[in-house]
């Protein structure tokens, strides 16, 4: 199977602020017919049945596996979402879908399952971007500031952290921690954390990292497109660099983003993430049209190819053959894995809180404090 070359933003401790520059590489997939697909597919359902196990998919990988994962009672969402599934599921089984921090994830919160990934090398950019060790030397320098680290990073990074988050509830829980007085250290997306900073107003203190993905995108082709198309709303990942958070309409996690579909009243988007996300979109909202931002300025040679090279790593052939040969095994030392639990169980019992704050808001049409929730997890 061919390969690319995939550049990505490595801080280091040395220069503080900047970041050099490191490489992987990503395999090229193989493309399936339609009727290969549903073979694969028809096989795979079978082998699902036998080892009691469900798929769980994330939004931005191939839209037949996402579709697969639906029929067969599994799950597509954001890491988050993804993660509470495979916690719950009864499958013995999980076949993760995504990249290799969800596969570990899943392992962390169901140590007792077969985790299994239909490609075990499909990492991340911001995964490579965050070493283990070097990040733990950045927190030593800081032992003042609470640690929190997004989702996409390595179970030795999360094991290192106060307080794991998504997309989808990092800002509330920054938010929460600020009113608490409590300075933080957050690693390793920049521009996640620059826009959660700008939003609540934090002590934040940045990791320099970029996913690959969002980084790319740029505001004046952004505006451009925009400009052809005044009828849309804009809709942007916060991964996204300050000045294309800047144009959207809405700003939020791949959940958020396809609720917002359903919300707003028109009926044309410009859609700023993976472009994986727009088959869910498209299924959900047929009779609505959906733009891939652009992720190239003036003479770049790509218009809109917002592809995580990772994701698409993810195959049914990939999941056909895990089943079969139990490949892309997700293993994890024990002590890594139950000091790595404690950080997302406290995000997962804080954004179970969260909702059932915000549902008792919306139903008394009383404001909360976000300190509040705090009230049954003490200190972090």
């Amino acid at each position: 199977m061919p390969i690319k070359t995939v550049e990505f933003d490595h801080p280091t401790l040395a220069a503080s602020g900047q970041c050099s520059i490191g490489q992987a590489w990503a395999k090229v997939p193989t493309e399936q017919s339609l009727a290969q697909q549903r073979q694969s597919s028809e096989r795979i359902k079978a082998l699902l049945r036998q080892r009691n196990a469900a798929i769980v998919a994330h939004y931005y990988v191939d839209g037949a596996l996402q579709d697969l994962a639906r029929e067969t009672g599994g799950c597509v969402g954001d890491s988050l979402e993804m993660a509470r599934f495979g916690s719950e599921h009864p499958a013995t089984t999980l076949i993760v879908a995504g990249v290799r921090f969800m596969g570990e994830t899943a392992k962390i919160l169901s140590p007792e399952k077969t985790i299994l990934m239909p490609d075990g090398d499909a990492t991340c950019s911001l995964d490579l971007g965050c070493p283990a060790e070097e990040f733990s030397q950045f927190c030593d320098a800081h032992p003042d500031r609470t640690v929190v680290v997004y989702a996409n990073t390595s179970a030795a990074v999360k094991a290192r952290a106060d307080w794991v988050v998504t997309s989808s509830v990092g800002q509330d829980i920054v938010a929460a921690l600020h009113a608490r007085g409590e300075k933080i250290l957050w690693a390793p997306d920049r521009h996640l954390g620059s826009y959660i900073q700008q939003q609540t107003g934090a002590d934040m203190l940045l990791w320099q990292g970029s996913c690959v993905v969002h980084d790319e995108f740029k505001a004046d082709e952004l505006q451009a497109l925009a400009d052809a198309h005044p009828e849309a709303a804009i809709l942007v990942h916060p991964e996204s660099p300050a000045a294309v958070t800047a144009l959207a309409d809405v700003v939020g996690s791949t959940t958020q983003l396809i609720a917002a579909v359903g919300k707003l009243p028109t009926s044309t988007f410009i859609v700023a993430t993976d472009q994986g996300i727009l088959h869910d979109m498209r299924q959900r909202y047929p009779g609505k049209t959906f733009l891939a931002a652009p992720t190239a300025g003036t003479g770049g040679t790509c218009k809109s190819c917002a592809f995580c090279p990772w994701m698409a790593m993810n195959s049914l052939q990939g999941v056909e053959q895990a089943l079969l040969h139990n490949l892309g095994a997700i293993e994890l030392d024990t002590e890594l894995g139950r000091a790595a639990r404690k950080p997302i169980e406290r995000m997962l019992q804080f954004a179970a809180a969260h909702k059932q704050a915000s549902q008792r808001v919306q139903a008394s049409g009383e404001l909360a404090r976000d300190a509040a929730l705090f009230q049954n997890f003490g200190p972090a």
